[in-house]
């Protein structure tokens, strides 16, 4: 669908929605939506869904953490704004105590897939809520459905999402008869990388945003992949095994962990940390606790990060401090036996086999970081990337958006969003972007939770909770009644499941660049002996 008829598309639609809202309609029945007609859309079935567990389409009971599913009107539907668009979605919206808000859901990877447990978070806190696989069905770390189809990277890309805010929201109100008061959208990784495309493209979909780790530089972020995977693979002895992560990450932490006055295992600020891989290198015969001159060349590599043959940065290093614990180096970077190949990897060979050189047996050793750099940005950039710093449009319709990412996060370089953040600035000024976007970057988180800091802050939607410990509720804050938010208390949760898990710590999140200090005195796992200011 051409950016014309979207326009035209979203003026139909919602002039519509306008005139349907100045009658008093009841809240039809479910089922009767199934009779809907909108554009390019096909409604496949509108059910009434009673309380209680949820079988997830492909079988298997769906029971969210501490979450039981009230009873709600599920409608399935696909949107096919190409011949080759097969968009499916699914809208659900609570049977009964509506908050009269929408939720966009995201997706992560290469998407693929509907994502229920979002679906049911945004339900459990009384949302409507929609989601997409964004057009095709497949796992979210493959890519064989691109191969030969450039619409459906299109979808991929930013149609998908945006098509299934407006279908969504014309849906809410043709079930409950009036248009929702809100809209929200949160996600991260991929879904953070949406969040950035709807504020860029579509700054009309959602008025609060909250986007996490965002992947939003894509064919960039995909150009680190193969990076790494040169540095690992390309030369006999780089590889860096899983087993000698400890050993580095105790020398990153020797190195940088009392850097901000305290000990804790966590890292406050990476961009501090000034670790030398030299200093692990094998003085004997080679052992887990020290590296060989070819692995600390590839180490060295990891953290500097892609360069073209001039130079110039193409994608931000990866940072210290997220070499253990979950969604860490293991699984992203270094991989464990028996492949040794790390989640990166796998999504790098992905896209450029894929959707740049159409090609399933490239290898990745011939990637040039001159000429196939600039290939693939000429491909893929304009449909693939949201790294437009100027949001004024999004800002002038009283959006806000809120950034977030681990400092330790190994998946995407967390010096990307602090990147994106400052471009932001320099494109609006500080003033103007202070009233609309928050930054907050998370100490010794990795790629989503996980790692050794406090990683849990409410990104997503949740009963009852409270700003002061909620993202999500704070953004809502923001938005509804003006209240700019600032410190976010995040909570680490003992590993143990169940809704009565051990709390191991609470830290402030700062909004950036503020970071939290430590005042000098008390338990150091104690958020109130913290205080937000500026790195001195």
């Amino acid at each position: 669908m051409s950016h014309r008829r979207i326009s035209v598309f979203l003026t139909v639609t919602f002039t519509a929605v306008a005139l349907f809202a100045s009658s008093s309609m009841a809240q039809r029945s479910c089922e009767s939506l199934a009779s809907l007609k909108l554009t390019d859309t096909t409604i496949v079935s509108a059910a009434s869904v009673p309380a209680g567990p949820f079988s997830v389409p492909g079988g298997g009971p769906f029971r969210p953490e501490s979450l039981t599913l009230p009873a709600f009107c599920r409608v399935v539907g696909v949107i096919k704004p190409t011949a080759d668009s097969d968009i499916k979605f699914e809208v659900w919206m609570p049977s009964q105590g509506w908050n009269g808000k929408f939720e966009g859901v995201g997706n992560g990877g290469f998407a693929g897939s509907i994502n229920y447990r979002h679906l049911a978070a945004a339900l459990g806190a009384k949302f409507a809520a929609a989601s997409t696989d964004t057009g095709h069905e497949a796992p979210g770390i493959e890519t064989n459905w691109a191969l030969g189809h450039p619409e459906k990277i299109v979808d991929f890309g930013y149609r998908a999402i945006h098509l299934t805010s407006v279908i969504g929201k014309t849906i809410v109100h043709d079930f409950y008869g009036s248009v929702p008061r809100y809209s929200y959208f949160s996600s991260s990784s991929n879904g953070g990388r949406q969040a950035l495309m709807e504020a860029q493209r579509f700054p009309s979909d959602y008025d609060g945003i909250i986007a996490g780790a965002p992947a939003n530089f894509w064919t960039h972020l995909m150009v680190d992949a193969i990076w790494v995977a040169q540095a690992l693979y390309a030369k006999p002895g780089s590889y860096i095994s899983s087993s000698k992560l400890p050993a580095i990450h105790d020398a990153v932490l020797s190195a940088c962990d009392a850097a901000d006055g305290v000990k804790d295992g966590i890292i406050n600020d990476p961009t501090r940390c000034h670790f030398h891989p030299e200093t692990l290198l094998c003085r004997g015969p080679e052992t887990p606790a020290c590296l060989t001159a070819p692995e600390v060349a590839a180490l060295k590599k990891l953290y500097a990060g892609p360069v073209d043959s001039k130079g110039h940065q193409l994608f931000p290093g990866t940072v210290p401090g997220g070499e253990l614990g979950p969604s860490s180096w293991r699984v992203w970077i270094t991989g464990h036996p028996p492949s040794n190949k790390g989640v990166g990897f796998r999504f790098g060979t992905q896209f450029f086999s894929n959707m740049i050189f159409n090609d399933p047996t490239w290898d990745f050793r011939t990637f040039n970081f001159d000429a196939d750099v600039q290939l693939t940005d000429k491909k893929m950039a304009r449909i693939l990337n949201a790294t437009d710093p100027n949001l004024t449009a999004f800002k002038a319709r009283g959006g806000k958006l809120i950034l977030y990412q681990g400092w330790a996060d190994p998946a995407v370089s967390p010096l990307n969003t602090v990147n994106y953040y400052e471009g932001i600035v320099s494109a609006m000024g500080h003033m103007q972007t202070e009233s609309f976007v928050r930054l907050y970057m998370v100490p010794g988180m990795t790629h989503g939770p996980g790692g050794p800091g406090p990683d849990s802050f409410g990104a997503l939607p949740e009963p009852n909770a409270h700003s002061s410990h909620s993202m999500f509720r704070a953004l809502e804050q923001w938005v509804e009644r003006g209240v700019a938010p600032h410190a976010i208390i995040a909570t680490k949760y003992a590993r143990a499941s169940g809704p009565a898990r051990a709390i191991e710590m609470t830290r402030p999140l700062c909004p950036y660049p503020e970071v939290a200090q430590y005042k000098g005195a008390g338990d150091i796992h104690d958020a109130a002996n913290f205080v937000c200011e500026l790195e001195k």
